[in-house]
């Protein structure tokens, strides 16, 4: 019965990885006793899952409703990171204590005696912290003040100090857990919408099986619609590819017998058999994602300025407390002890990051990490992707250009007809057009089909065909030198021609350009107000991105860029003494986005984008980027701030002690006053808002 206590005790404030060790110290060889203590583990686990699901429904939703459901949105799961399920754990130990401590001095100060097993449980964080940092990183971290300040102070009798102090503590761990992103640690998918199951052929035979068994060398088949599942070569058939996640090309591509394709791309039109060259973890969009997971991800690790203002301050309050031992006693040097500043901001920090966060969360703007706002404050170039990220995917029918005597109207009208059926971006912008002009599409036949680069069939008892200039010369139907002309003037021009044929005559051509974000120049306007320096860096041509960048007013653009090379430009940039921001939405932006010392993604946005950016903007909009950035640079304000209104208590403080012998009640009572005007500051931003 005693093993089955402390197994279910331990597992409940310890976790589980804990009550396993104690399980393994104390279960006797027999198989009763093994028994009785799996069923303790089991049982212990249990009531942790119902204490985690307590913290989450009735304690985390002071914390920011909005953010706890935006980061709910996209996840897999609902399931707490063990950090943050640790850091429950904590404060439910000292809240315990915090309890017992403050009901003994009250009613019965012999009853103090009952906190020194929990404080000394929960000083054994401060003793792991301590011996990592002396040992293994050679410096005094503040974790040797906390060991020596709960430590004295239980030996000293001042048991509701240690008491107190170790609440503060684990209050501190638990908001910091809300603030820094620690999810669960998965690898970037960069398959995030990958077919379940491939169709390949077999002695002529298409026949279906997982994705996962796909392998080199097998020919698999493609319809329209469908996402290529490995790099290969076609070996028949053609069709238009959607290459904007990987390459960022805005226009789709097309390919035919012998040529390359991706994986992670998407079949606009046609059908296509492909040979797999590469498939799996092989692939270049895999590739992407290996990088990326093998990369060190310094960000995770790095601590915050207060952070590493806490650890500084040890040293100097471990010497005035030695000093003060000798003029004051031992309530004197814990009170030194007691008054450091850092911990003070150990609260009011984490605090105020919070707040702020979740004053960023109502305006659709989701920070996995609440360290990238004091980063952000200190960026001074912003580099924006250019397909995606400043143009929006579905292009806008920019002129009708009709030849052979047909009007506009009846060229659009046909070609909206035919593509009625069709979901890529060229047929809704097409529709979108027919649409605005009010035009009546006639029945469609259902003899309509579509053969690679274009589509074929019958309105009003007349054959139709829409597509590319290729597929027009595949169906014999001349081009005029005036519209080999327009189609010249639109490729420099970063345009693409949709040509309409009716019978066997070109009826002329509807031009698509790239439709800009609405947002995208007052974004960049007010990045120049603010003497930030703009870039795009892009996979597509040259043209149409200087184009974008003069019409927009970015300063600097780089075309035909490789995702390798995005990261390299961000590199160059940083060895230049920037501090970069990039702002990017696909698989081709993921190695930049690690790369950026801040990293911006768009909701909606491919899976590895969104997963490796450190913000989200959840509405699929720009418009608040820099609302965000001046929300950063106030932060910064304010932490500086708070650290001298929270550090003027502990230096009166540590003056009364040598003064007029101050001793540890005293400093606790300046230190909540500090705590109280650093907490009000850090609820300031919402309060105002409200």
């Amino acid at each position: 019965m005693f093993i089955e206590t402390c197994i279910i005790c331990v597992g409940l404030f310890g976790g589980s990885k804990v009550s396993k060790k104690l399980k393994n110290i104390l279960k006797e060889s027999d198989d009763e006793s093994e028994a009785i203590s799996s069923k303790a583990l089991r049982k212990a686990g249990t009531l942790d899952v119902a204490y985690q699901k307590f913290i989450q429904k009735k304690i985390d939703p002071f914390f920011g409703d909005v953010r706890r459901c935006q980061l709910q949105e996209l996840s897999a799961t609902e399931e707490l990171p063990e950090q943050e399920k640790e850091a429950n754990r904590d404060m439910g130990i000292a809240s315990v204590n915090m309890a017992i401590a403050i009901s003994c001095e009250l009613f019965f100060p012999a009853g103090l005696v009952m906190t020194i097993p929990f404080s000394l449980y929960m000083t054994l964080r401060h003793y792991k912290k301590m011996c990592r940092s002396l040992f293994k990183e050679h410096r005094i971290s503040i974790a040797a003040a906390d060991s020596l300040l709960t430590t004295w102070a239980l030996l000293a009798g001042f048991l509701f100090p240690a008491a107190l102090g170790i609440f503060l503590f684990a209050v501190s761990l638990k908001l910091l857990s809300k603030t820094k992103e620690i999810s669960q640690e998965k690898l970037i998918s960069v398959f995030g919408r990958h077919p379940r199951s491939v169709w390949i052929l077999s002695e002529d035979t298409e026949i279906e099986i997982p994705f996962e068994k796909l392998q080199t060398g097998d020919i698999f088949v493609v319809n329209v619609g469908e996402i290529v599942p490995a790099d290969g070569v076609i070996t028949k058939g053609m069709g238009s590819l959607d290459q904007q996640s990987l390459t960022g090309e805005s226009q789709p591509a097309e390919k035919g017998t012998g040529d390359q394709v991706f994986a992670s791309t998407v079949l606009l039109s046609g059908r296509i058999h492909v040979r797999a060259e590469k498939a799996g973890q092989e692939t270049v969009a895999a590739k992407i994602g290996e990088i990326l997971n093998r990369t060190v991800d310094y960000k995770t690790s790095l601590e915050s300025k207060t952070e590493q203002i806490v650890d500084r301050s040890a040293v100097p309050m471990l010497i005035l407390s030695g000093m003060a031992y000798p003029a004051a006693g031992t309530s004197g040097a814990l009170a030194i002890l007691a008054s450091n500043p850092g911990y003070n901001m150990r609260v009011v920090s984490p605090l105020s990051t919070l707040n702020r966060i979740k004053l960023l969360s109502q305006s659709s703007i989701l920070v996995k990490d609440g360290r990238a706002l004091e980063r952000l404050s200190e960026t001074d170039t912003v580099i924006f992707d250019k397909t995606g990220t400043l143009t929006l995917e579905q292009p806008c029918v920019s002129r009708v250009h009709s030849c052979n005597g047909f009007s506009e109207e009846t060229l659009l009208t046909y070609a909206a007809a035919a593509e009625h059926r069709q979901t890529h971006p060229i047929a809704k912008a097409i529709l979108s057009a027919a649409k605005e002009r009010k035009l009546n599409l006639p029945d469609i036949e259902d003899n309509f089909y579509e053969i690679g680069y274009g589509i074929r069939g019958i309105l009003d008892g007349r054959t139709v065909r829409v597509g590319s200039e290729r597929f027009m010369e595949i169906e014999d139907i001349s081009v005029p030198n005036i519209i080999r002309a327009i189609q010249e003037t639109s490729v420099m021009q970063g345009n693409s021609l949709v040509m309409v044929a009716v019978e066997n005559r070109l009826a002329g051509a509807i031009e698509l350009h790239p439709a800009i974000r609405t947002e995208a120049r007052e974004v960049v306007a007010q990045f120049r107000h603010l003497g930030i320096s703009t870039y795009i860096v892009s996979g597509d041509h040259e043209n149409p991105t200087q184009m974008l960048a003069r019409e927009l007013g970015i300063d600097h653009y780089h075309a035909g860029i490789l995702p390798e090379q995005k990261a390299e430009i961000v590199r160059q940039l940083q060895k230049d003494g920037k501090k970069v921001c990039f702002v990017g939405d696909g698989i081709n932006d993921a190695l930049a986005l690690k790369e950026a010392d801040m990293s911006v993604s768009l909701r909606g946005a491919a899976t590895v984008a969104v997963d490796t950016a450190q913000i989200i903007l959840m509405d699929g909009n720009m418009a608040n980027l820099p609302y965000l950035f001046g929300v950063s640079k106030d932060f910064k304000s304010d932490q500086k701030r708070n650290l001298i209104i929270t550090g003027i208590p502990s230096m009166i403080c540590i003056g009364g002690v040598f003064l007029f012998h101050f001793g540890i009640y005293s400093s606790i009572l300046l230190f909540y006053s500090g705590l109280g005007i650093g907490t009000w500051r850090a609820t300031r931003p919402l309060k105002q808002r409200d």
